[in-house]
């Protein structure tokens, strides 16, 4: 580890800071109606579409909405990929994508997963990228913050399981917050260095006298919606690690400020939704300790480099012209503390973006974004994903501290009671089952091992991975495991809708539930949720949840792993 290299953590985690308070201000003003210099447009889009924006919708027709929204979405997508080789935009004739393929691909981007198992430069075309997968790179953003904007309303007003209308909310998120911000960070991108053309792919003649085709397309537009909605996923199959997506130390850094700017904000937004402002900076306080703690382990872990590589005289140690560490698998132009960042950040944010090889990290240093997505990816989280997973942990931490000191729990004036934490557990057990047997199956059934290239417990790690990954809807991965068969297009895509919606709809439920409870003045015995105990107890929460749920299996992969590595052996 370097001075630098902390140096650029200490920045990029002041810039996140600076930056909660104006995105947070921003946010509320677009989703309680202020916002109007796109109102005209908001008029015809509810016209055409048979909106009463005027609706607020009961807590079941809020959900109803939303599933109907993304499911007809996700066919139009299938249907497109099937189509893609008579759509236009297509210059280099790629054919029609597989039907395995697409329904995988249509879960995933419907899903704000954007897990690619296929190589975006010869599998999809222009007209695929843009009016399929960037769009739902915006549609499925937008809809994750309407889960959040939907519950924080249920806890903070009374309305008998009212929540506001899914489509006006939908409309304002886009319109107002995604399609301003990418344009802006696009343009950024393109005076960057980031392409966006139309043109044919270019056949060039390297040193060695060898061929090689050099892929172009509208790659910035995508690239700013993909780290704005946490999207993920790549033009490239490289991802973020390519020049053409990521080309200079500023864009690298625009990208992480990118996946975090909505996350950190909304906190400060629902901090002022429910009247409590402290309340919104100790859910940012938890979220950050939880953020730096785990850069911390993956910097430490990557610096420090490979026992066996040192062993075998490879020099691990840092010097002026060295970096030392364990470089394999990294961009040399970011190096270990960028790649070790990037890393924790993408998997803090349901965001599939990667600037290095995770599959190439040390085991520790590859448990951290294994470790972030399985806490459920609310360490500042999707948008809005992950403030509604968060506060799922909070209704779960004022019920156990209700525990201990014998009274009924309350959550902000509201009484927390069966149906609340029926609810919350029912999203807490539903993700940690999708992961856990899917992986189960994986490694059982022969059509989940042919995919595997590594045995051993790296091997398990992959497809422990994979199946949280896609519950997670994150999009990353360890790519050791080889996911272009019917038997991972299928589980995986299924994983994916189940992870997304069978949570969603229990989110939504707990927001009605709480909108209907009446507001009562905090009292003597009321637990406070703004100071430094309730920042501790709610981390506390967060992590034994995750350490009882995972902890056997990560035992068998990376931690097992790590054991055989500082011992010499090698697997």
């Amino acid at each position: 580890m370097t001075v630098n290299g902390w140096l650029q953590i200490a920045i990029f985690s002041l810039l996140v800071l600076a930056l909660t308070r104006p995105v947070g201000a921003y946010i509320l003003r677009v989703y309680d109606g202020t916002m109007q210099w796109l109102r005209p447009v908001e008029h015809i889009i509810y016209r055409v579409g048979g909106v009463d924006r005027t609706e607020d919708q009961h807590w079941t027709r809020y959900a109803a909405s939303l599933l109907i929204f993304s499911a007809a979405t996700m066919l139009l997508t299938y249907l497109a990929l099937r189509l893609q080789h008579a759509l236009p935009l297509n210059p280099q004739h790629l054919a029609a994508v597989t039907a395995r393929q697409s329904f995988e691909t249509s879960a995933s981007f419907t899903t704000n997963t954007n897990w690619q198992s296929y190589v975006g430069e010869t599998t999809m075309s222009y007209f695929s990228q843009m009016t399929q997968l960037a769009y739902h790179n915006f549609m499925s953003a937008a809809v994750g913050m309407c889960g959040a904007i939907a519950l924080a309303r249920g806890i903070a007003r009374r309305s008998a399981g009212r929540l506001g209308n899914f489509w006006v909310d939908l409309v304002r998120g886009t319109l107002y917050l995604f399609l301003p911000l990418s344009i802006v960070l696009a343009l950024v991108l393109v005076q960057q260095g980031v392409i966006q053309n139309f043109s044919a792919y270019v056949t060039a003649n390297t040193l060695e006298g060898a061929k090689q085709v050099i892929a172009m397309g509208p790659v910035a537009s995508q690239e700013a919606i993909k780290q704005l909605g946490t999207n993920g996923g790549g033009f490239f199959n490289a991802n973020a690690a390519h020049p053409f997506e990521n080309p200079t130390p500023l864009t690298n850094l625009l990208s992480m400020l990118a996946i975090f700017a909505i996350p950190a904000g909304i906190t400060w937004t629902y901090g002022r939704m429910v009247k409590n402002a402290r309340h919104g900076w100790a859910l940012w306080s938890a979220m950050f300790v939880l953020f730096f703690a785990g850069t911390l382990i993956a910097y430490r872990a990557e610096a420090r480099g490979n026992p066996l590589h040192a062993a075998r005289g490879v020099n691990v140690a840092t010097s002026e012209g060295n970096p030392g560490g364990n470089m394999e698998g990294k961009e040399v132009r970011f190096g270990i503390a960028n790649s070790a960042l990037y890393a924790t950040v993408t998997t803090d944010a349901s965001c599939g973006a990667v600037n290095a090889m995770h599959d190439s990290f040390t085991p520790i240093g590859g448990m951290v974004p294994l470790l972030n997505i399985q806490l459920g990816e609310l360490i500042f989280g999707g948008v809005g994903s992950g403030l509604y997973g968060m506060l799922i942990m909070v209704v779960l931490t004022v019920f156990i501290a209700g525990l201990m000191v014998g009274r009924t729990p309350e959550y902000l004036g509201k009484k927390i009671q069966a149906p609340e934490v029926q609810m919350a557990m029912l999203y807490v057990l539903a993700f940690p089952a999708l992961i856990l047997l899917g992986t189960a199956v994986s490694v059982i059934l022969p059509a989940g091992l042919a995919g595997l290239n590594n045995a051993g417990p790296h091997g398990l790690s992959e497809i422990l991975y994979a199946y949280t990954s896609a519950a997670g809807n994150n999009g990353s991965a360890f790519a050791g495991l080889t996911g272009t068969t019917y038997f991972y297009n299928t589980m995986l895509g299924a994983t994916m809708l189940f992870g997304r919606f069978a949570l969603f709809v229990p989110m939504i439920a707990l927001g009605g539930f709480l909108s209907s409870k009446k507001i009562a003045p905090a009292s003597a015995g009321t637990f406070p949720v703004t100071g430094p105990l309730f920042v501790t107890l709610l981390i506390g929460v967060i992590l034994i949840v995750g350490a009882l749920t995972f902890f056997p299996a990560l035992a068998l992969g990376p931690v097992v792993e790590q054991l055989s590595m500082a011992a010499g052996r090698v697997f």
